[in-house]
């Protein structure tokens, strides 16, 4: 796919969060260099040839695998890492990664970031083991395993998106937050109250509608208790 095709379909999703919900114009989005850009259009080739012999995606045409997918990745990361700090270190936790998102962009974003995809798919794990290895990319392991037998480091950022069972899934991944880090969701409006009763100790501080769409969020919640405590 035309990297240039690629930023033109991307722009609106890389504005200052502020800036889009005030009406900011275009001007205010952040550009990807052309190394973020090639990956990506790499990436989008890789997907499309293994969702022809395994099912990665519903998502079959090439500008909305870039809106859907990329953009809406994008914009979290975009958003979680407003500033991307070279000698910052962050451990990042996908879980329920499927084919990658939002884990492989926002490694994209922010390259020094350590970031674990956790998929319990063998083959989902397989084809996410092939993206890290074409795009030779660095501290990105592939956790082939359920997020309960994850015995990892903790992480700074954890996200889930798209994922079966959200009722099961979203404590299995705010056990995986460290004291103090952040959980972040891309999901639907209609989610977000259930999101907020199943985990009422997490402070619900950020929500954030998504680019193009109009009911899905990205609603992030703030650790700032030991796991182990009771409240």
């Amino acid at each position: 796919m035309e990297t240039s095709r690629i930023a033109e379909l991307l722009a609106p999703y890389l504005a200052r969060p502020e800036a889009l919900s005030s009406g900011g114009s275009q001007e205010e989005s952040a550009a990807l260099t052309q190394e973020q850009l090639n990956n990506i259009s790499t990436y989008i080739d890789i997907l499309l040839r293994w969702n022809s012999r395994i099912n990665l995606t519903a998502v079959r045409e090439s500008d909305e695998i870039v809106r859907r997918h990329f953009g809406e990745s994008l914009f979290a990361a975009r958003y979680l890492f407003p500033q991307v700090n070279e000698r910052q270190r962050v451990q990042i936790i996908d879980v329920g990664s499927g084919a990658g998102f939002p884990g492989f962009p926002i490694k994209l974003w922010f390259p020094q970031a350590r970031v674990t995809l956790i998929e319990s798919n063998q083959k989902k794990a397989t084809f996410l083991r092939e993206v890290v290895r074409t795009l030779t990319l660095m501290d990105i392991d592939v956790f082939t395993g359920r997020a309960e037998n994850y015995t990892g480091a903790l992480g700074d950022v954890v996200t889930l998106r798209a994922v079966e069972r959200f009722e099961v899934a979203l404590p299995m991944a705010s056990g995986l937050v460290k004291p103090g880090g952040r959980l972040a969701l891309l999901i639907g409006e209609a989610q977000r109250q259930k999101a907020e009763d199943l985990e009422p100790s997490i402070h619900w501080g950020g929500v954030v509608g998504l680019p193009g769409s109009i009911n899905r969020i990205l609603l992030v919640g703030y650790v700032n208790h030991d796991h182990n405590e009771s409240e």
